[in-house]
């Protein structure tokens, strides 16, 4: 066996159902520290520099070259849609992958072998090794081949290590994967409930995590290389639910499905500002209600699938509480209203690449339904924005979160450095 070289994933949030409130925040928060250092650059602009290292500067029509990593720090910058580049085809049939929503955390049943055997992976666009094995174990058939390399990453809730194979994956009918790298677990922590992840992020994350130090294609770069999806770009949509393992959402890889959205996708680029700008990085200004008190002006940040709640910087989040007149519950360590507050609780307002997203009062709330499964009062109140721990103005002043992404269709495409955004027949639903 040759030495395998340290991780260089970014931390992962294990977010499972019935998990208290207080264990989500202090995972969010810890989660958004090690981005705020810098820790386990993923982002596209990252990407494009390791393929012009490992491809010279020769142009690739799925992407404009080097990537732009966007200009200036101001929410509008880059234009509206379509704004940074060439928008993603729309779907087929059979490009969706079904995504299971447990409550706080949610996951796909994904296919590995021939036969395939279907395994409970956890879904992560922040990190992009594809593994097995935490809890059902490896089945190796006629296409499984060890690559005798050693397997070590690191998130921020848990870790795995094992052995590289390589395998068909199967996404779903019209997605399947020859020859796919997958790490087979020998020990997992962490991991309750799941299989492993399916890691749908950048390439470049994967470096440093297999034995011999070079990036391992993804489960996205290889289904593009073998000609299954005509884009380097995910689209990712979630149906809010008040059940716990809900199947409710739909991961597209390649393309847009125009059934799931009701306008036209805004496209900003990657934002210019660190440390933003090394993850899916977006400028954007946050305010609240119709006298528009400005939160956040002129503001970098990401928008993230491993992060549950709505993340603003300290002086943000204090002035939306100051806003809503919420006081923080000390059992959960969530925001909380009375009824009389939340029926005049108002909007919040998120200007991203010249379009304006409204979340609404319902948005912004636990759902009621689920309370209990985070140690919460039934029928309380609860709301879905935390303080992140740290002042704006540092390049990370916000993480719009699964809370957040439930309400929106969202676009992480690789391809051209963008991350795009639409609205859904549930942007306004009123049901949490």
């Amino acid at each position: 066996m040759s030495n395998f070289v340290a991780s260089r994933s970014v931390p992962f949030v294990t977010r499972v159902a019935g998990r208290h409130a207080k264990d989500i925040i202090a995972r969010d928060r810890a989660r958004a520290q090690k981005i705020a250092q810098g820790i386990n650059p993923h982002g596209p602009a990252a990407f494009h520099e390791l393929r012009r290292r490992r491809h010279g500067h020769h142009g690739h029509h799925h992407g404009h070259g080097g990537g732009s990593t966007g200009a200036g720090t101001g929410a509008g910058s880059g234009g509206s849609t379509g704004g940074a580049g060439t928008a993603p085809p729309t779907s087929t049939p059979g490009g969706g992958v079904d995504v299971t929503d447990a409550g706080v955390t949610y996951t796909a049943s994904v296919g590995v072998g021939n036969p395939p055997t279907q395994y409970t992976l956890l879904i992560d666009t922040g990190s992009s090794n594809t593994w097995v094995g935490a809890d059902k174990p490896y089945r190796p058939t006629s296409s499984s081949k060890s690559t005798g390399q050693r397997v070590n990453v690191s998130y921020g809730s848990g870790s795995f290590s094992g052995t590289e194979y390589t395998d068909t994956v199967t996404l779903s009918p019209t997605l399947v994967i020859q020859n796919q790298s997958i790490g087979v677990a020998s020990t997992s922590q962490g991991f309750e409930g799941e299989d492993g992840i399916l890691g749908i992020g950048p390439v470049d994350l994967t470096q440093g995590t297999v034995s011999g130090d070079q990036p391992i294609p993804t489960v996205t770069d290889n289904l593009f290389a073998q000609g299954l999806i005509e884009n380097d770009s995910i689209g990712i949509f979630y149906q809010p639910t008040t059940e716990s393992g809900a199947l409710n959402g739909e991961l597209t890889f390649g393309s847009v499905d125009t059934s799931k959205i009701t306008s036209d996708v805004t496209f900003t680029p990657i934002t210019s500002t660190q440390p933003a700008s090394m993850y899916w990085g977006i400028d954007q200004d946050v305010t609240h209600g119709s006298g528009g008190t400005t939160l956040l002006s002129g503001s970098a940040g990401i928008v993230d699938t491993g992060t549950t709640l709505l993340l603003l910087a300290t002086d943000a989040f204090q002035a939306y509480q100051r806003a809503t007149g919420a006081t923080l519950d000390d059992a959960t360590g969530l925001l909380t209203l009375t009824e009389a507050q939340f029926a005049r609780l108002e909007s919040l307002f998120f200007a991203i690449g010249g379009t304006t997203f409204e979340l609404t009062a319902n948005a912004q709330i636990w759902p009621r339904a689920l309370n209990t499964t985070i140690g919460g009062e039934e029928g309380k109140i609860y709301l879905v924005v935390s303080d992140m721990g740290n002042p704006s103005g540092q390049g990370l002043d916000f993480i719009d979160g699964f809370a957040f992404l439930q309400r929106f269709y969202s676009v992480y495409d690789t391809g051209n450095s963008q991350v795009g955004l639409a609205t859904t027949p549930f942007t306004n639903a009123e049901t949490n």
